[in-house]
């Protein structure tokens, strides 16, 4: 059979050998879209070519009487061999009744699956490099929306490097020590065991242990979220590695605090206090054995707290929220005695928060001169609780002037106590606390308005 001219119209009826020559010259005619011009070698190859010029490859077959069709590219990028090596991979799997199509997805989801492991397999061998600091980090905050400002500070300065210089007074240029848990931060979660808590437990127990023991609990909570986040669970190779009877028997157990003023030790107490030449430090240590409040919500304490109409104090408690306590005379003799340089009742032109810090260091020097060792700014409020029971005020009046809970069911739920019923005795304690004292005052004495300081 003679080979057809060149030049001779191209018959799309009938299948062709395919050449670059031919696939080069063949055009769809006039009043059609498009042709198929299909190989005669590799049944189901075609090329189909558009009005528009374009020349692209296909390949159709039939996969289980349902109608399969696969575009393979454009001509000359995709060549007569490579169309054809493609069109011969596919019939041979449509003859053995796969579908290319099935067959195509279920290997992307096996890739799919691979690269998820791969990444998976990355990502815990990237966990496992994280530190108990890099944890710790998210751990607080993460929770820190949940706790107060004394609890957050408690995890920074346990897990605090140290190495900066003091901002103690007189601390000079000594600089800070490491927190109890700053040896631990440094770890690889992985590889934290009951035996390095236990081991870091003895050392800390021996040097400083009640703040260990602090640090302890706080790393033992620490450890219990660990394990609750899906993220640092399997980082663990225990539960809660902190929570071992031998790292807490290495700590051990806290003292009954006893440091109180007695009684008789009321006057040396207060002759040294009024000594100090800080008058806002003298009036503050004052304050906190008057009325029994803890050291840090004496010195939160701001001018918009104190009420001189109805005379009383809000005061910013850790457990309620807010308790309303009286003002005595007598404190409100100390108060209009300070400078109101800024919000704060007990300012500092020194400090950066603008109030006093706790004055644990002139407390120091007060309670030498008076000859009273150990008394610490806690030991003020404990004071104020055993001094009322010469008194004998009833414990839940004292309850809530301190703060505490009540602890029976008709204290805590049928027992209401306005603030003139809590003046009453709070009046009569702090005029008792004074006599004692041989501080001699009179309410007529007090200054009468408070002095703006610029």
């Amino acid at each position: 059979m003679a080979r057809p001219s060149k030049t001779a119209a191209i018959d799309f009826t009938v299948t062709h050998d395919l050449t670059y020559g031919l696939l080069e010259r063949a055009s769809c005619p006039d009043g059609v879209t498009f042709v198929l011009l299909r190989d005669a070698s590799k049944k189901g190859l075609r090329l189909r070519i558009t009005k528009a010029g374009g020349k692209h490859w296909q390949f159709e077959t039939r996969v289980k009487g349902k109608l399969f069709t696969r575009a393979l590219g454009e001509w000359p990028a995709v060549s007569i061999d490579q169309a054809k090596a493609e069109a011969h991979r596919l019939r041979g799997l449509t003859e053995r009744g796969m579908d290319p199509r099935e067959l195509e997805r279920q290997q992307a989801i096996e890739k799919a699956e691979l690269q998820t492991a791969a990444t998976a397999k990355l990502k815990i061998a990237k966990l496992r490099t994280l530190t108990l600091g890099d944890v710790w980090a998210d751990y607080i905050q993460q929770r820190r929306p949940f706790w107060g400002a004394l609890h957050y500070r408690d995890h920074i300065d346990k897990a605090k490097a140290g190495g900066l210089p003091s901002g103690r007074r007189g601390g000079g240029k000594l600089p800070t020590k490491p927190g109890p848990l700053a040896s631990l931060m440094s770890i690889r979660m992985a590889d934290i065991t009951p035996e390095r808590i236990e081991a870091w437990a003895a050392v800390e127990g021996q040097t400083r242990p009640s703040s260990a023991r602090l640090a302890w609990r706080l790393l033992t909570v620490f450890f219990t979220w660990c394990a609750e986040q899906p993220t640092y669970a399997d980082l663990l190779q225990a539960k809660n590695p902190a929570k071992t009877r031998k790292a807490r028997e290495a700590l051990g157990k806290a003292g009954t605090k006893s440091d109180v003023l007695q009684r008789s030790q009321l006057a040396a107490w207060f002759a040294a206090v009024q000594q100090l030449q800080n008058p806002t430090i003298a009036a503050s240590l004052q304050v906190m054995l008057l009325t029994g409040a803890r050291p840090g919500e004496v010195l939160s304490l701001r001018w918009e707290d104190v009420n001189t109409k109805w005379r009383g104090i809000s005061i910013r408690d850790k457990v309620d929220g807010i308790r309303e306590i009286p003002l005595t005379p007598y404190v409100e003799h100390l108060f209009a005695s300070l400078p109101r340089r800024n919000q704060w009742v007990f300012s500092s032109p020194t400090s950066a928060s603008g109030c006093l810090t706790e004055p644990n260091t002139p407390h120091t020097r007060v309670c030498k001169a008076a000859g009273l060792d150990g008394l610490t700014l806690h030991g003020l409020r404990r004071s104020f609780k055993s001094l009322t029971e010469w008194l004998e005020v009833p414990v839940g009046v004292v309850a809530q002037i301190q703060g505490h809970k009540p602890s029976a069911t008709a204290e805590k739920h049928y027992t209401v106590r306005p603030l003139e019923l809590l003046a009453i005795h709070h009046v009569k304690i702090e005029k008792w606390i004074l006599e004692q004292a041989s501080i001699h005052f009179k309410e007529s004495e007090a200054l009468p308005a408070l002095r703006a300081v610029a």
